[in-house]
Parts: C-alpha cells; structure tokens; sequence
C-alpha cells in the first residue's frame, strides 16, 4: 500500500481493539501509536503530531469527543476517525460537530481500514 510515512495514533480503552486496529495498521506499512484514554491521546497527539487518529468515544478520563474537540483546537488539520460500537445519531452529530475527519461503525474490519488509509492518503 505504500504508506510507510504515515504515523497513526490509535486511542481506545481496550487492549484487543487497540491491537487488531495496529495489526490492520502495521500491516498497511503505518507507525502505531496507542493511547488508552482521550487525555492520553491529546498529550500524545500535542507531542507525536500523528497523520490520523482512531479515536473511540466512551473512555474513562476524557470522552473521545471531548479529546477530539482538544485535538482540533489545537491543530485545525488534525484527521480524527471516531469509531464507535455505539453508532447512533447523537454520536455521529457531536463527532461532526467536533470535526471528526470520519466517524465508523466497530467492529471495525481490516477492508474499512485500508479503504480509511487510502482515502486518506488521496486527499493529502
């Protein structure tokens, strides 16, 4: 796939998420970073300054929507995926509305992965 350069942050209180999510990633040439909660993730992101996020929504510390809004203010081109197993339409408005580059429905597959990478990459 050819996205060697690109750094990833993936950021989610479960461990067997974080990890198929980094294989997906890994797999895709991608650098992974993790995060287990949204303040984790701002910290991370402020330091790292990855090309995209996967962020989950229900996280103890800081929401992944709080952590997106952080991330945004912060810097205005950040690319913010939330990804959710509680897609419903309450969550996908506050992910727009805190400028979610993408909002997925988990579980999340290998195909949706790579499709989120490249659709990415055609934009950059």
């Amino acid at each position: 796939m050819g996205s060697s350069s690109l750094k990833i942050l993936v950021c989610d209180d479960s461990i067997l998420i974080r990890k198929k999510l980094k294989d997906y990633l890994v797999d895709c040439g991608c650098e992974v970073l993790e995060a287990l909660d949204g303040q984790k993730a701002v910290d991370m992101y402020k330091e790292e300054k990855p090309d995209l996020v996967f962020m989950d929504i229900v996280m103890p510390v800081k929401t992944g929507i709080q952590a997106t809004e952080e991330i945004i203010q912060f810097d205005k081109h950040a690319k913010v995926v939330i990804a959710s197993s509680s897609g419903t339409k309450t969550h996908l408005k506050q992910a727009l509305e805190a400028g979610a580059y993408e909002f997925v429905q988990k579980p999340i597959d290998e195909t949706q992965v790579k499709n989120i990478i490249a659709n990415f990459k055609k934009e950059d």
